[in-house]
């Protein structure tokens, strides 16, 4: 009978236990319809919410906040590894771009955000090296999902993580990457480098 005790008291430790995961991770979030004084600098609205290393701290932030159809319009949550800014001046991303998809409906832009949380905390990519975060961005007329890596030139790891990342979220239309050298210098000037 003492066995019985013992194994149900090492089973009920082994479940508290947090999951770990491979990294930490930060939720920022970004309402820019808070318009900051006229001159300000990109970025004056952007705040860092939580940083997380268990899948028990995802699953209770996700559950309780973070899903993008809760978001107002011209509202962005990001998520990014720890201690990379979602902002093109981090070191981590100044020479890198992302993969974007856009989405009409909340419920499609909400079930790949998740897909995409979980195949990063998840470390589901072969470059998860190369990545560092991805951003939900609502919009009035059609919500976008960005997936930032760090070396835009490095066109193998690219269209690895652009093809990984579009079997993830089961999305069939093409995607593209852009630079994001290209995207400061000319808003929209040029179309995307890269596409699966």
């Amino acid at each position: 009978m003492a066995d019985v005790g013992l194994e149900s008291t090492a089973e009920t430790v082994e479940q508290k236990q947090p999951h770990r995961l491979e990294r930490k991770w930060t939720f920022w979030f970004d309402n820019q319809s808070k318009q900051p004084k006229q001159g300000a600098a990109w970025g004056t609205t952007l705040r860092k919410v939580y940083t997380f290393d268990t899948v028990e701290q995802f699953w209770c932030l996700y559950d309780q906040i973070f899903r993008p159809s809760k978001l107002l319009a011209n509202a962005d949550f990001h998520c990014f590894k720890a201690g990379i800014e979602p902002k093109w001046e981090d070191p981590e991303c100044a020479n890198g771009g992302k993969w974007t998809v856009t989405s009409s409906r909340k419920a499609g832009l909400d079930a790949m955000w998740l897909e995409t949380l979980m195949a990063l905390i998840g470390e589901q990519f072969d470059e998860s090296d190369e990545i560092c975060g991805v951003v939900a961005s609502v919009r009035q007329r059609q919500d976008k999902l960005a997936l930032w890596t760090k070396t835009a030139t490095n066109e193998a790891a690219q269209m690895s993580i652009g093809r990984k990342w579009k079997e993830i979220i089961d999305f069939t239309d093409r995607i593209t990457y852009s630079f994001h050298d290209d995207s400061r210098r000319e808003k929209s000037a040029r179309g995307g480098r890269y596409s699966v």
